[in-house]
């Protein structure tokens, strides 16, 4: 399983390893759910959401960004394809 780091920051995969924001991942590896957020970066900041298995931080993920977008997504709502962020199963990484 990847890390967190790495789960937040893959932007692809290619084939059995997840293709890793370097550059992103060592810019905003130590913030928080919360702090990603507020910074608009919602596709990390709904990996780490479901990485950690939250439903309170996807709660709040969700509410920073209806707030800022002016949306009213809901749990409910298909917040994988409006991020882009799909839970996949893979053992290693590819640093770009």
């Amino acid at each position: 399983m990847l890390s967190r780091d790495d789960f937040v920051f893959t932007i692809g995969y290619d084939g059995p390893a997840a293709v890793v924001d370097s550059q992103a991942k060592r810019r905003y590896a130590a913030l928080s759910t919360r702090e990603l957020a507020e910074k608009g970066l919602f596709r990390a900041a709904y990996s780490s959401a479901l990485y950690a298995k939250s439903r309170e931080e996807l709660q709040m993920v969700v509410d920073i960004y209806n707030k800022i977008a002016g949306a009213s997504f809901t749990l409910d709502s298909p917040l994988d394809r409006l991020f882009g962020v799909f839970p996949v199963e893979v053992k290693r990484s590819i640093a770009l």
